[in-house]
């Protein structure tokens, strides 16, 4: 017996031929997810661009998800500010 494993020889192949059982990416294709609106327009503004990942291949939707995750969360972080009082606003 033999402890050494034997491996295949690697397979020349011409240049650009793809390997046996090798599988080109998929088109970017719609998810198809419908979108309802929220009412509040900020919001919805960055919900909208969440549209344009159906037209990008899957490594690009990073990029816009989490410049919506950034914007949604600059929409949460404004609730809890306190409002500016108005220039003839009493609030003794």
């Amino acid at each position: 017996m033999s402890d050494a494993t034997t491996e295949p020889a690697p397979v020349e192949r011409e240049a650009g031929e793809a390997a046996e059982g090798a599988h080109e990416p998929a088109a970017p294709a719609p998810l198809g997810v419908a979108r309802e609106l929220t009412g509040h327009d900020p919001v919805d503004a960055h919900l909208a661009r969440l549209v344009e990942v159906d037209d990008l291949p899957a490594d690009g939707h990073l990029e816009v998800y989490e410049d919506v995750h950034r914007g949604l969360r600059a929409e949460l972080t404004s609730l809890d500010a306190h409002p500016v009082p108005r220039p003839n606003e009493n609030r003794s």
